[in-house]
């Protein structure tokens, strides 16, 4: 895999950077949804497919970046498939400010230091290239209005962004009611992408104890996490 590309986690974390406050929007869930969005990045590279609710490394080989890396590793040194909720649900401290120290290593974002009440010390973090951020919020204002089947990527980022809660973010209020169905719906057109962002909502809902019925893609999962993200 090669850096030309962003990678999944890194556009939902850019997706999450509010321009305005340098803060990302719903920092708990965020790191569920990054968890959950290296799981996709590595599919999309071949390296892990779906097994049911279940995630089984096919292709151990490295991808060449070394936070996928080392979820791949970790993945593999499970011996057999790992439910993707319980996954997602394990341990993620600190990845989502892994994932923004990487960003601004890679000179897409900039650290602002600050203090809070004049005494704690604050970091913001503003994106150094806003055309990057409009590049991929316009990908997925484009699959919402038209109503074209997004690329898997797309489809993907699109059922991660409504998993985390994102949609009240890019579309607020009355006027982003009917874009934030619609990000809801886009959830059908990736499998990997419906599976992980189903089981985010699990852990989010506290299902993740509660095995599945049936095989493939999750149903609509229980609880009011998910409805109150559309709305």
């Amino acid at each position: 895999m090669g850096r030309s590309r962003r990678t999944l986690p890194e556009e939902l974390l850019l997706l999450a950077l509010d321009p305005t406050t340098g803060t990302t929007a719903q920092p708990q869930s965020l790191d569920l949804g990054l968890a959950g969005a290296q799981l996709v990045e590595l599919a999309l590279a071949g390296r892990i497919a779906p097994d049911g609710d279940r995630i089984a490394v096919v292709m151990p080989r490295p991808t060449g970046d070394p936070t996928l890396d080392s979820a791949l590793e970790l993945l593999r040194r499970r011996g057999s498939p790992v439910r993707a909720v319980h996954w997602i649900g394990g341990p993620r401290l600190g990845l989502r400010q892994t994932y923004l120290s990487h960003l601004e290593r890679c000179g897409m974002v900039h650290a602002v230091e600050g203090q809070m009440c004049g005494v704690l010390p604050t970091t913001r973090y503003q994106a150094t290239d806003t055309a990057i951020s409009r590049e991929i919020r316009a990908r997925l204002d484009s699959a919402i209005r038209t109503g074209v089947p997004p690329d898997p990527r797309t489809a993907a980022l699109a059922a991660l962004a409504h998993a985390v809660g994102l949609g009240k973010h890019l579309y607020p209020g009355n006027e982003g009611r009917s874009s934030r169905s619609r990000l809801r719906d886009l959830i059908r057109h990736d499998p990997m992408g419906g599976l992980v962002a189903h089981a985010v909502m699990d852990v989010q809902n506290g299902v993740a104890a509660q095995p599945r019925r049936g095989q493939g893609v999750p149903a609509q999962p229980r609880g009011g996490m998910a409805r109150a993200a559309a709305h």
